[in-house]
């Protein structure tokens, strides 16, 4: 399984982003630690980890200790080590593909059969409700990779996210 895993975080000095070697970590403490190394005086760290251009987990960290977690599919658990690292706790959100209350068709879900899990509203403070992410994950044509690129534009941390990606 191919693997892409980016670390962002915000400090006082702005956003900095960066890549994470998730192989070589056994539990979610490991990679909670990796995350918060990152950037240690951060306000908010996120690690977008991408998987052969079918899964999206999202982790967000507050203050280095709030966790919150997002996987685009439950499936990616299912079929990585990686994957049950990072979502294999996890439940499925409690705003699931058939609750959501879609305002025009870009919003509209393409995949039906996609199992979001975790807390679809981790970046809803960000100005990316649960709404919106669910809706990204699921439109058609979308990569994990697009779907990261659009999060960190909305976010603000875009070109630090592009850099890395072309570094």
């Amino acid at each position: 399984m191919s693997i892409f895993a980016a670390a962002v975080a915000r400090s006082k000095n702005g956003w900095t982003a960066s890549e994470l070697d998730l192989a070589v970590l056994a539990d979610i403490d490991e990679v909670v630690d990796a995350l918060r190394d990152t950037e240690p005086d951060a306000d908010l760290a996120l690690l977008f980890v991408e998987s052969d251009d079918e899964y999206l987990a999202i982790l967000r960290l507050d203050e280095g200790e709030d966790l919150r977690v997002f996987g685009s599919d439950s499936g990616f658990a299912e079929e990585s080590r990686i994957g049950s690292v990072l979502l294999g706790e996890i439940e499925t959100p409690a705003l699931g593909l058939d609750d959501l209350a879609v305002e025009d068709d870009e919003d509209k879900p393409a995949d039906p059969d996609a199992d979001p899990v975790g807390d679809a509203d981790l970046l809803g403070d960000l100005g990316l409700n649960a709404q919106r992410l669910l809706a990204l994950c699921g439109r058609e044509g979308m990569l994990p990779s697009d779907v990261t690129a659009e999060i960190c534009q909305k976010i603000g941390c875009g070109d630090e996210m592009e850099e890395l990606r072309e570094a």
